[in-house]
This record gives structure tokens, sequence and C-alpha cells, in this order.
């Protein structure tokens, strides 16, 4: 058996070999177009990181309204590149599909001839092994031929079992490929869906500078009132966040949550890193009226994806910016998901939703983009998790875990539990 193995891994060697040298041209060719779409996709992506290092230097401006001109400006940036990131991705992506499916071509023609080697074999098998040894002995004129006649049998034996093996490898080959196709395919309609999504939150940044530029000609005073005033809302929303959830964290039941253990909830910003820790944080006590952040921040850079931390059903959708007298003092955009483990997420400050409210989700769903939106001084997603159990029923015009704040709408609220207990 291991004799036929390895006669079979050189026939599988020999094949693509001798393919690869008969198909080199092309096969080089789209994998120098590969080679190059990844070269530019870092390039990329270092130039988008440069602009999100310098945001530091943007601290430096005297002005307020300045100071929010230029970071508006390194968003666009930024966006700008990660737009053509999606662009180039989309473009390799293809070519890889491309690629694969003329490997898989190639190795179904080799299926199909190895069947008819296979059943020209069978066939000639069948015809040598109606007698046995002593019969093919003794029907030959010489023992010299009879052995050879003996000799060529067994080598067909071989040789079948040989290409039934090689066959079986092939078969494998392929499988392997069509796997990678279907991946790189879904993969391509997710760049698609990521593309269509950062063009929109690209004109949104664009339309939020010229509101800023306008600003700037005779209103700069009236932009300092203004934050001024967005203050004492941001105060008096975080107050009033912190006694609810203050109350509801006091009738957590811990019976009916899950055990804290990693994996539970899954991290819902690839490749995000935590900028804010839960609870009584340097930021909170400085920021907050509660000096109590009920979740965690993560960073990363606008418009990055957020999936959904578990399974689940959408039970909130909404944008407290579309509240005149809310705009940048609360969520902003935000998700909330009911999961079935006992335990809700609250997503904050995103740029873009993708779901809607009664959405069944899947774990690791794209669910939206990162922004700035609501009370947010630079991109990032406001992650919480609730008690379910603590989460008031719906009722018209509030849905399930909201309840009335005087200037943003139904808020959603909820004992609120320490996420990192549950990566």
């Amino acid at each position: 058996m291991r004799k036929i193995k390895i006669i079979c891994a050189v026939f599988l060697f020999a094949y693509f070999a001798m393919h690869s040298a008969l198909t080199a041209r092309g096969e080089s060719s789209l994998r120098d177009l590969i080679e190059e779409r990844a070269k530019e996709l870092q390039q990329i992506e270092e130039q988008r990181k440069e602009l999100e290092e310098n945001l530091g230097k943007i601290e430096e401006v005297s002005s307020k309204i300045s100071k929010e001109i230029r970071s508006v400006d390194n968003y666009i940036g930024q966006l700008n590149y990660v737009v053509q990131s999606n662009t180039v991705e989309i473009e390799k992506l293809d070519l890889e599909i491309q690629s694969l499916g003329e490997n898989i071509e190639e190795t179904k023609t080799g299926i199909e001839n190895k069947k008819e080697t296979i059943a020209r074999l069978f066939t000639e098998l069948q015809q040598k092994e109606h007698d046995d040894f002593l019969s093919i002995l003794l029907r030959n004129r010489s023992l010299a031929e009879g052995v050879e006649e003996i000799e060529s049998i067994t080598n067909l034996n071989n040789s079948l079992s040989v290409n039934l093996a090689y066959m079986k490898e092939l078969k494998i080959f392929l499988e392997e490929k069509v796997n990678e196709q279907s991946k790189a395919k879904t993969g391509k309609e997710v760049e698609k869906i990521n593309l269509i999504n950062r063009q929109y939150i690209l004109e949104d940044q664009k339309k939020e500078k010229q509101v800023l530029l306008s600003q700037t000609k005779s209103e700069s005073k009236v932009y300092e009132d203004q934050l001024e005033e967005l203050q004492k809302i941001q105060d008096e929303i975080s107050e009033a966040i912190g006694k609810m959830e203050d109350e509801l964290r006091k009738t957590i039941d811990p019976n009916f949550l899950p055990l804290e253990r990693s994996g539970v909830l899954l991290w819902p910003v690839p490749e995000g890193v935590m900028t804010q820790g839960y609870a009584r944080t340097p930021f909170a006590i400085k920021n907050y009226k509660s000096q109590h952040h009920n979740g965690i921040d993560i960073g990363r850079y606008l418009g990055a994806e957020i999936v959904a931390a578990e399974s689940g059903t959408v039970i909130n959708v909404g944008n407290q910016d579309a509240y005149r007298a809310c705009r940048g003092g609360a969520y902003g955009k935000f998700i909330v998901i009911k999961h079935n483990n006992g335990l809700t997420t609250l997503y904050g400050h995103m740029s873009r939703t993708l779901v809607s409210m009664g959405q069944k989700v899947e774990r690791g769903e794209l669910i939206g983009y990162m922004g700035r939106t609501g009370w947010a001084t630079g991109p990032h997603l406001h992650f919480s998790v609730f008690a379910s159990q603590t989460l008031t029923p719906a009722k018209p015009g509030f849905p399930e875990g909201t309840q009335p704040s005087r200037v943003c709408g139904p808020m959603p609220v909820g004992g609120d539990l320490d996420p990192t207990k549950y990566f």
C-alpha cells in the first residue's frame, strides 16, 4: 500500500510538473497580476495608516472648528484609500477566481482521462484473469512464457491500483480548489458590499466638511458656543443613562447569565484594538457625569467592518443624531442584538448600519461600519453587553430595552456587564 502511495505521489508530481510546463506562460501571467494586486493593497494600507498617524498632529491646531475640518479631511483621505483598497481587492479576487477556475477545469480533464485509463486496464485485466496461475503455465509453450503472462497480470493489477489511487488524489485536489474558488467568490461579494457602503460613508464625510466650511466664514464663534451647549447635553444624557443603568445593574441575577469564559462572544471589530475599558476608566471619571463607562471602546479606522458578536435577533436600530438636540450627544447610529444566551449587545457610533429590526443575524455576520456619530471623539465602536433579563418590554414607540430620554428619544439601556469577561 505504501508503495502505491509513493508511486501515486510521483505520478501526481509528474502530472502537475508537466502541466505547469505546458501552461507556464498563462499561469505565470495570472500569478504576477495577483502578486501585483497584493503589493498594491499593502501600499494602500500603509498610506492609510500614515494618515491615521497624522491625526495626532491635528491636536496642535488652536481653533476648534479648524481642528475639526482637518480631522474630517484626514478621515476623507483614509476613506479614499479604503475605497481604493476595496476596488483592488475585488480585482485580485477576480484573478484568483479565474486562476482557480483554470485549475478546476484542468483537474476535471485529468480525472476524465484517468477514468478512461482505468476502464481500459480493467477490461484487459478481466480478459487475462479467467484462468488460475496453473492453467496459465500449462497452456503456454514454455515456463518462461507462462511466467511472463503471470507477470503481465500482476503489472496490470499494480497499474490499476496506482491509477485508482491517483484518481482519488485528483478528486481531493479538485474538491480543495472548488472550495477555494467558492470562498474567493464569497469574499468578492463581501468586498462589493463594503465598496458600495464605504462610498456612502465617504459622501457623508464630504457633506460634513461642507457644513463645517460654511461655518468658518462667519460663524466660528457660533460653533464654539454650540460645542459648549453640546457639552451640557452630553452631561445630561450621561447622568440620565447612568442613573437608569445603576438601578438595572442591581436587578441582574447571575443564574440567568452564561458562565464568564472566552468564546461566548466574538470580537466585533476584526483587527480592532480596545481603546477604553469598562466601568470607572480615567476617561469616564473625567468626562462622564456617571463616571461609569457601560461598555468598552474598540478603535480602528472610519468605515472598518463591524460584525455580530453572537447570533441573535435585532431588537433596535436607530440614529440618535437624527434628534437635533441629541446630535453628538449619545450613541449616534446604533444597533442592539438580543442573543439566546441571556446577553444583549449594543453597537454604537456607527457610520452605517446594514440590518433592520426583527432581522435574524449570525455570529460574525457583517452588520455595519465603524463611525464617529453621536458622542465620539474619533472613529470607534462603543460596545456594551446587557443582561437580557433587565431589558424593558417593548411598547408602542419604544422598542424592547429602551426607556424615554428628554432629547434622544427611546434610549437603549440595560443592566450592563463587563464585555471582556466573555471574549
